[in-house]
């Protein structure tokens, strides 16, 4: 999926002296509270993570409590979506005005009826209704329906919310298009699918996020740092 890709930082997080024992779970739990939410700084959703703790020197902070700084380098896993990228869900709710899907098992997707492709006709049936392709009405969309949709609209606001298209091509019901769809058909049976890797190199202390027992910080800062719309848009 083009929406997972692999990164690198390099952090600084701030322990708490009564962690000093077990520094790496320390690390890891800290960055383990940022899991599954939108971060600025990663540009992503931090889906998973491997820390490793540079060294054994630490720098100590001033203070009451003399927190001290782990320089640490983290291997990410992102999801990052953005507007014309392809992405892959199940649809969980559907109707004639739109088909609402969750992506990974956890990140929800809303197509409006504006963003289906005119050749699809609702129909309402007892189990809730489907999606029928007029050319080929093997070509359907149904509740638990896996399906492959454009990106249209990203919002970090909401968790990476995805406002998604059904209009441009190599889009619909996967299992149809495993087999009537050549270019898709060949991403598959080539194994392109997989997630890019991306460096980011997150240096610096900006940044603070603590957590709430105040085991640890994590101080962070891009190298180049600019401001950003919560929303993405074509």
């Amino acid at each position: 999926m083009e929406a997972l890709r692999e990164a690198e930082a390099e952090l600084t997080v701030y322990v708490h002296p009564s962690n000093a024992a077990d520094v790496r779970r320390a690390v890891s739990r800290q960055l383990s509270t940022t899991l599954f939410s939108y971060e600025d700084r990663f540009e992503g959703v931090l889906l998973a993570h491997e820390v490793v703790v540079n060294g054994d020197r630490a720098k100590i902070l001033n203070g009451l409590v003399p927190y001290f700084g782990v320089p640490v380098h983290a291997n990410l896993l992102l999801y990052s979506p953005q507007p014309d990228m392809i992405l892959e869900g199940k649809v969980e709710l559907l109707g004639k005005e739109s088909i609402h899907a969750i992506v990974l098992g956890v990140f929800s997707a809303a197509i409006m009826a504006d963003d289906i492709n005119e050749k699809f006709k609702f129909k309402r049936k007892g189990d809730g209704g489907k999606f029928i392709s007029r050319s080929d009405r093997h070509h359907v969309i149904r509740k638990g329906s896996m399906i492959r949709f454009s990106v249209k609209r990203v919002d970090t606001e909401m968790n990476c919310h995805i406002t998604g298209s059904l209009l441009p091509p190599h889009t619909g019901s996967m299992p149809w298009l495993s087999t009537h769809d050549a270019e898709y058909a060949s991403e598959i049976s080539s194994g392109t699918r997989r997630p890019s890797n991306v460096g980011i190199k997150i240096k610096n202390e900006q940044d603070h996020k603590t957590s709430d027992n105040e085991d640890s910080v994590i101080n962070s800062e891009r190298p180049h740092k600019k401001s950003r719309k919560r929303a993405l848009e074509e």
